[in-house]
């Protein structure tokens, strides 16, 4: 076989493969940008075949390659839906693109405020910041909203400091350690990590409701399911499909104990040692949502965070409505009620898969 032949062959069969993919009704492209704790309720439905129990063939693309890599796969038509972060769809109806939330997995942001020992900033007194090396997950990420609002909101400038990108998990939690900065913002494991390698100690916790509302005005829905609208349209089975996953895992998180929960994981999604990522896990469960559902107050403070920080946010009225939707995971929540009113008299058997 010559070799023009030999490409000819292997062109046409990758575009049979990814012909029969994209007619598959069952196969779903998910893009992740990051193994942070916001999307654990994903991993957990990945590990447990919640998907595949729904007749799903779920293909993740992008894995850890960062939230704004999920969001180019997205729109440039590589995947399907992406996990990724709320204020993305926000972002994008600023720039007259439109991306939906159809399952929300963490109701509030996850971060913390974190500085080195012995570092000359009091978040009481913000003038303290000025001329630290503040270490963020990346630019545009929700860290450096969160830095540039707080300086923003206390009458500072990003000038007043030096954001570095410093990645998340282990990386960052490294640079403070070895003093590449003063000050970190990030979200778990790297907070725990921290902790427990005692290099730092945490100066605003938005994990809670409180430390949300310290940091933004607010809880700050974070992580989410979401897709382009016409994906919903076309194909409404697979998005309620994944919303059922989704719902069903953020009830086995609640019912389950951090060791629990790290145990169904596989080793690749654990980003430090296993002790330290089960208390990771046990600081983290408090963000996720209870039923996937999107309260439409809560998504008020993430506008105006980007109103703040974001011109093109600012310039534009941004219709919320747009930004997200309930139906598929009510439908998930509506069959469940029914289910469970339906359900067998004692001494009957039911799948509990039946039940999401």
């Amino acid at each position: 076989m010559t070799p023009k032949l030999l490409r000819i062959l292997v062109t046409a069969l990758a575009a049979s493969v990814l012909f029969g993919c994209a007619q598959d009704p069952n196969t779903v492209r998910v893009a992740v940008g990051t193994y942070n704790l916001n999307n654990l309720p994903f991993f957990v439905a990945e590990a447990r075949g919640y998907f595949a129990e729904e007749g799903l063939n779920v293909r993740i693309d992008n894995f850890a390659q960062g939230g704004s890599k999920a969001l180019q796969a997205l729109i440039g038509g590589s995947s399907d839906v992406a996990v990724g972060f709320y204020e993305h769809t926000i972002q994008m109806q600023s720039k007259y693109n439109e991306i939906v939330g159809f399952a929300l997995l963490a109701r509030n942001a996850g971060l913390v405020l974190a500085g080195r020992h012995g570092v000359q900033f009091d978040p009481a007194r913000p003038e303290t910041i000025r001329g630290m090396n503040v270490g963020i997950t990346g630019s545009g990420s929700s860290s450096d909203f969160f830095m540039r609002y707080y300086l923003a909101r206390n009458g500072l400038s990003p000038r007043d400091v030096a954001l570095i990108s410093v990645g998340s998990g282990a990386s960052a939690a490294l640079s403070l350690r070895e003093g590449k900065i003063d000050l970190l913002v990030n979200y778990d494991p790297a907070a725990t990590m921290l902790l427990e390698m005692g290099v730092g100690e945490i100066l605003i916790d938005a994990r809670t409701d409180a430390g949300a509302n310290q940091a933004f005005g607010g809880v700050y829905p974070t992580s989410i399911l979401y897709a382009l609208p016409e994906f919903l349209e076309r194909r409404p089975d697979a998005a309620e499909k994944m919303a059922r996953g989704i719902v069903r895992a953020l009830r086995f998180i609640q019912e389950s104990s951090a060791e629990e929960i790290v145990a169904v994981l596989p080793e690749s999604y654990i980003t430090s040692d296993r002790e330290t990522y089960v208390k990771a896990v046990a600081s983290a469960k408090r963000i996720f949502s209870a039923d996937g559902r999107f309260n439409r107050e809560d998504l008020e403070t993430p506008l105006r965070v980007l109103r703040k920080i974001a011109p093109n946010v600012a310039a534009m009225q941004i219709d919320l409505e747009r930004t997200y939707t309930n139906r598929f995971v009510d439908r998930v929540l509506a069959a469940r009620m029914a289910q469970r009113s339906a359900a067998p008299t004692l001494g009957e058997h039911v799948d509990s898969r039946e039940i999401p």
